[in-house]
C-alpha cells in the first residue's frame, strides 16, 4: 500500500519476492553480532571476519542500505517492515555464503525485535512482555545463526565512545541517550531473546582481549 508513496518499498518488495522460503544453511557456521551503536560491533566484526578468513554481511543488506534513512522516518510500523523485510533477503545472501566461508554478521533479527519491543512498550523494564512470551522467539521461517553475541558496555563508556567517534546520531541513537529507560527496555529485550539466545560479551576491554574471548566463544559453540 505504501509503495505509491514510497518508490523504494516497492523495490525492497520485489527483491524480497525474489528470495527462496525456508532458507537453508550452508555447512559453515554463521555468527551474529549484536549491541547497541559504539559497542565495538564494527571493529570486532572485521576482526572476526578476518581471522576466519570469513565473508562479513550487515543488516540491513548492501542491496537495501541506501534507502535505511528513508524508512528511518517513517511511522513506525513502515520502518519495521523494511527492517524486517531486511532480515530476509538477507537470510539469503546468508545461505549462499556459508556455503563457501564462516558467516560474520554485524546485527540481525534480534536488532529488529529488540528495538521493536522497546518501541512500543513504553515505561520500565518491568512493563515488557513476560520472559517467555513469544515477541523473544526467532521466526520460524528465518534462516536462524549458529550463535548471537551480544555486545555491552557500560552506560557512561558507550557515550564516551560516541563522543569521541563524533559521527552524525540515529534517530534511535538519539532517543537511546536521552532516555535512559528507553535503552534499558533494548537491552533486557536483546536478554530475553530465545532459540538462539545471546551470549553476552563485556566489550569494555581493549579489543584485543574482546577478540580473544569472542573467537573462544566461536571455537566453542561452532564447528570450525
Amino acid at each position: 500500500q505504501c509503495a505509491a508513496r514510497i518508490p523504494e518499498a516497492g523495490a525492497v518488495l520485489d527483491l524480497l519476492e525474489k528470495c527462496p522460503e525456508h532458507q537453508q544453511k550452508g555447512g559453515f557456521p554463521v555468527v551474529v553480532f549484536e549491541g547497541l551503536d559504539a559497542t565495538g560491533k564494527t571493529t570486532i566484526t572485521q576482526s572476526v571476519k578476518d581471522t576466519l578468513n570469513g565473508v562479513l554481511l550487515r543488516s540491513p543488506p548492501a542491496c537495501i542500505s541506501q534507502w535505511r534513512t528513508i524508512f528511518d522516518d517513517e511511522p513506525a510500523p513502515i520502518k519495521r517492515a523494511f527492517y524486517a523485510a531486511g532480515n530476509y533477503i538477507l537470510a539469503s545472501e546468508i545461505a549462499k555464503a556459508s556455503t563457501q566461508a564462516p558467516v560474520i554478521i554485524d546485527r540481525y533479527w534480534h536488532s529488529t525485535a529488540a528495538y521493536t519491543i522497546a518501541t512500543e512498550i513504553n515505561g520500565e523494564v518491568q512493563d515488557l512482555p513476560p520472559v517467555h512470551d513469544e515477541v523473544y522467539q526467532w521466526p520460524e521461517d528465518l534462516l536462524k545463526p549458529d550463535l548471537v553475541l551480544l555486545l555491552t558496555v557500560d552506560p557512561e563508556e558507550r557515550v564516551q565512545r560516541l563522543q569521541r567517534r563524533g559521527l552524525e546520531k540515529t534517530k534511535e541513537e538519539a532517543e537511546l541517550e536521552a532516555n535512559c529507560l528507553f535503552r534499558q527496555r533494548v537491552e533486557e529485550s536483546y536478554r530475553r531473546m530465545v532459540n538462539p539466545a545471546c551470549h553476552e560479551v563485556d566489550a569494555s576491554p581493549s579489543k584485543e582481549e574482546v577478540l580473544k574471548t569472542v573467537l573462544q566463544l566461536i571455537k566453542k559453540h561452532c564447528a570450525l
